[in-house]
């Protein structure tokens, strides 16, 4: 056994500031999300009008009552959309995550149609993209709840027409790798919107409700000069009869929601998994003492076990190469009994400890054991010594690892991500299988100080070379402008917005949704859905 003996003090002033600031940041966050929501709801009335449900209420329908939901990414476009922080409404018009359907585990995306009418808001793109993503990866039936005014006109922009497409060739990849795409079309799905309907393998039309037409009736009269009402150019009762396009006939949203369970029940989706019982041990100290661990201030060290030990399985971690490149932590333990590889850092990584966890990454996929990153690093070291010793090399070395890695690598920002510890650390640019953040993470290029001093000698150094005199006032104006725009980015309601981590969690959650992201990889490898040339192709 190789429990970790915490040596973290709860009563003292510092455990509680921490925790304090902690739980503000956490508040903060359900103040922002909170939003959506809100701006959602205030709908209601225009939806009861309409004898329709808001689009939560028909998520809440869809899922399994009692089973979880993990939801997905819920900054999106916070700030993005408003440059007023007080007026911002996260989420990027879109309620996405994985969740339970009749047994079934699946990829569930809806078009929150109470915000907007449900069009594209900014960076929704790349959060749906994202979620399609996923979903091929982990091999999940994706369910899709559509009413969507398409794409904002006013706000138009042709690098996201063109990168749109993405999402209607994921739909085709989706349908052709064997994962069924099921859709509810609730009411608009037009132009090029009318593809998420079309690209579908099963599809459930409202009567009286849902709209798929590539072009509506004013650009119809517009382009050719016919008139037709709604219904009779895109109406539900004409697409189920008349040209094929839908499949299933609901009297309203919720006889829709039925129908589209009925339809994942009947997949019979698990038949191929083994029975998955496992029973971990729970942690030997509080959850709750994970507020108080990790400081918003990333130059305050902490030793990562302390997290591991209130995360993995009876506080029980084997340490791997303990010894050797020692500020570079791996390890084996288990979360909720799934075995896992831990790679963390109690300090920068020098050429030991990137050498270390190379052979620790290549040891895991021998082993198909899954890796876990908990990132809290200011970088690579640097310096003439570390040069001499090859940090170059070993950080390459990291990087090929984690880019090659055959396992399922999940990564957590706990604090710091500066530098290319962000790259070796399997940052988002490495395509980790699910990535989560912490309130107080921070992910840049290298800390808003140490920038703004880098920038300061280089100006001096311009200055000295050019034979003119420095002006401190204006050194000092360029160190505040430079400080500022990096603090202003590091921040992870910024980097989360930008959907550069799948979401944003309480720091006492981390176990629960480890062992969910954990589960979601072991069932995505055992299972081999039927894989075809080409994906379903409607009547």
């Amino acid at each position: 056994m190789a429990q970790i003996e915490s040596s973290i003090a709860t009563g003292t002033d510092a455990f509680r500031e921490t925790r304090a600031a902690m739980l503000d940041q956490l508040a903060r966050l359900r103040r922002v999300e909170e939003r959506s929501r809100a701006a959602s709801e205030a709908s209601r009335p225009r939806f009861e009008k309409r004898k329709q449900l808001l689009p939560r209420e028909r998520l809440a329908l869809l899922l399994d009552p009692g089973a979880p939901f993990l939801e997905l990414c819920t900054l999106t476009g916070y700030k993005l959309d408003n440059p007023d922080p007080e007026k911002s409404v996260p989420g990027g018009g879109i309620i996405a995550g994985i969740g339970f359907v009749s047994g079934t585990r699946c990829m569930i995306v809806v078009n929150d149609s109470g915000i907007d009418a449900g069009a594209l808001q900014p960076r929704g793109l790349d959060k749906q993209l994202r979620m399609q993503e996923i979903a091929l990866e982990n091999r999940l039936p994706y369910v899709q709840l559509v009413e969507s005014a398409g794409a904002n006109l006013l706000a138009y922009r042709v690098e996201e027409f063109v990168r749109g497409g993405n999402l209607f060739r994921n739909l085709a990849r989706m349908s052709a790798a064997g994962l069924p795409v099921v859709t509810i079309t609730h009411g608009s799905s037009t132009a090029g919107g009318a593809y998420q309907t079309g690209l579908s393998d099963y599809i459930v039309m409202v009567r009286g409700r849902s709209r798929a037409f590539l072009a509506g009736p004013p650009l119809l009269l517009a382009a050719t000069g016919e008139v037709a009402t709604e219904e009779e150019l895109g109406g539900a009762e004409m697409h189920t009869t008349v040209s094929g396009l839908g499949d299933y006939l609901a009297e309203d949203d919720r006889d829709a929601v039925r129908i589209a369970r009925d339809i994942v029940g009947k997949l019979d989706w698990n038949r191929d998994l083994p029975s998955d019982a496992r029973e971990g041990k729970v942690p030997r100290y509080n959850a709750d003492e994970l507020l108080g661990i990790m400081p918003l201030d990333t130059k305050r060290p902490v030793d990562m076990r302390e997290i591991i030990a209130r995360i993995v399985d009876d506080s029980d971690l084997l340490d791997f190469g303990e010894r050797y490149g020692s500020a570079t932590i791996c390890g084996h333990a288990r979360i909720e009994g799934y075995s896992v590889g831990i790679i963390t850092n109690n300090g920068p990584i020098d050429a030991a400890g990137a050498a270390k966890a190379t052979h620790f990454i290549q040891a895991c996929c021998q082993s198909r054991t899954p890796i876990l990153y908990l990132q809290n690093t200011t970088g690579f070291l640097v310096g003439r010594m570390h040069e001499e010793a090859g940090i170059i090399k070993h950080g390459s070395k990291m990087i090929q690892a984690v880019t090659n890695a055959t396992v399922p690598q999940i990564t957590l920002y706990c604090g710091a991500s500066f530098g290319a510890g962000n790259y070796g650390m399997c940052g988002r640019g490495f395509h980790p299988r699910f990535c989560f953040s912490w309130p107080n993470a921070k992910t840049a290029v290298m800390g808003g100080e140490q920038a703004a001093r880098t920038m300061t000698i280089v100006t001096r150094q311009a200055l000295k070379r050019s034979g003119k005199d420095e002006n401190p006032t204006q050194l000092e104006q360029l160190e505040r402008k430079i400080m500022s725009n990096f603090e202003g980015q590091m921040d992870v309601f910024t980097t989360s917005a930008h959907v550069l981590d799948d979401g944003v969690i309480d720091p006492r959650d981390t176990r629960q949704i480890l062992a969910f992201a954990l589960s979601v990889c072991r069932d995505s490898e055992r299972k081999q859905p039927q894989s075809m040339q080409f994906s379903v192709a409607r009547p």
